[in-house]
């Protein structure tokens, strides 16, 4: 049997990565976890802010791959000292309201001024220019991610063919869905950029004749492209969510709206999960009963199509979700502070560590299904 890494009992290691703006540090932290565990992905698979890190990744060799994810996280965020009102509000109430203060002055000063590097504002805004044109579009000028990926990613590297890349968006004019691999089409800044052109704040992206926005207006996890759409493997999947759909009740209208957006953006990560299990266990029970049908019965046009559909092939999928913190809150996603950066890359590479101190995750599934799902922090809601 093909096993990724050698010694471990998978034909594919699959990262999928979910979309959440400057949330997308902590799946840095999450591969840096994977890296140190000599654990590396034959597929990386993102939406938006993931395809950005996903692009980092699958972009470098191996040992530069954390590097250039800590370079493109350093260069796209604010260090305190310039940030001074984000200092000033620590400074004046501390505890989880001083924070709560910093992370909103920082997140208004992304609103104001853009974050160098990644997008910046439209002046004049798209409300005075021209109808038609790509600066009517959106707030915001997304020209400098395309010289950030090109600093950052080799794309001679992703389209070398080394580790698969996919990157989802969906098609402006028609609301399709598509997915960016680099199985099947040259990988280029513009098709990452695509990924993560969110409306109205970024501008739609154009493609040889076509415009893209972000992927995550359709779904917002390549959970179900990798594991449903995807070759046939057994396969171990790391799927790094950025919005968590199980949370507290809000207590406010500022915690309503952070409630909604993890709602909206977890694009029913546990859902997906849970009909990808019901198909295995059907893949497999099939394979079964196959296995005990006379051999005069194998040219049955309906046995045929069964066996088209029945394998055996496992699966374990681990999930790995941000937990956000009770001074975040729904500005948590365009706050571009370092201490905020730091903060979310430390959670992801805690959670990674605990979780890989579990020898099952790495072990093939002994189970009838062949599928274990893991998720060693889904009562620890922060």
């Amino acid at each position: 049997m093909k096993r990724a890494n050698g010694h471990r009992p998978f034909e594919r290691i699959a990262l999928m990565l979910q979309g959440g703006g400057a949330l997308g540090a902590y799946q840095g932290g999450v591969y840096q976890a994977l890296a140190e565990a000599a654990i590396h992905p034959t597929w990386v698979a993102g939406i938006s802010i993931g395809s950005l890190n996903a692009a980092i990744i699958a972009g470098n060799a191996p040992d530069a791959r954390v590097d250039a994810l800590r370079g493109f996280w350093d260069f796209i965020t604010s260090p305190p000292e310039l940030d001074p009102l984000s200092v000033f509000g620590r400074m004046v109430m501390g505890g989880d309201a001083g924070r709560r203060l910093s992370n909103q002055m920082s997140a208004g000063s992304a609103l104001v001024a853009g974050v160098p590097g990644f997008f910046q504002p439209r002046m004049p805004p798209p409300t005075l220019q021209p109808a038609g044109s790509e600066a009517a579009l959106s707030y915001y000028d997304t020209t400098s991610l395309a010289r950030t990926l090109e600093r950052f990613v080799d794309f001679d590297r992703i389209n070398a063919g080394g580790m698969r890349l996919s990157a989802g968006a969906v098609n402006v004019r028609t609301g399709n869905f598509i997915y960016f691999d680099s199985t099947t089409r040259s990988i280029g800044p513009h098709h990452i950029m695509a990924s993560a052109a969110l409306p109205p704040g970024f501008p739609p992206i154009e493609i040889e004749g076509e415009h893209y926005w972000d992927g995550g207006l359709v779904s917002n996890t390549p959970l179900e492209w990798v594991l449903q759409f995807g070759p046939r493997e057994d396969t171990l999947a790391f799927e790094v969510d950025l919005w968590s759909s199980r949370g507290r009740f809000p207590r406010s209208i500022l915690e309503v709206a952070t409630r909604e957006k993890e709602i909206q953006f977890s694009s029913r990560t546990r859902d997906n999960t849970d009909r990808f299990g019901e198909v295995q266990r059907l893949r497999h029970s099939v394979s079964r009963l196959l296995a005990q049908m006379p051999p005069k019965m194998k040219d049955d046009p309906d046995v045929t199509s069964l066996s088209a559909f029945a394998d055996r092939k496992v699966y374990n999928i681990v999930h790995l979700i941000y937990r956000t913190k009770r001074y975040e809150g729904d500005s948590k996603d365009y706050e571009f502070s370092r201490l905020s950066m730091n903060d979310h890359w430390k959670a992801g590479y805690n959670d990674t560590v605990r979780t890989l101190r579990h020898p099952e995750v790495l072990q093939r599934p002994d189970n009838p299904d062949g599928l274990a799902i893991f998720d060693f922090a889904k009562d620890d809601a922060a």
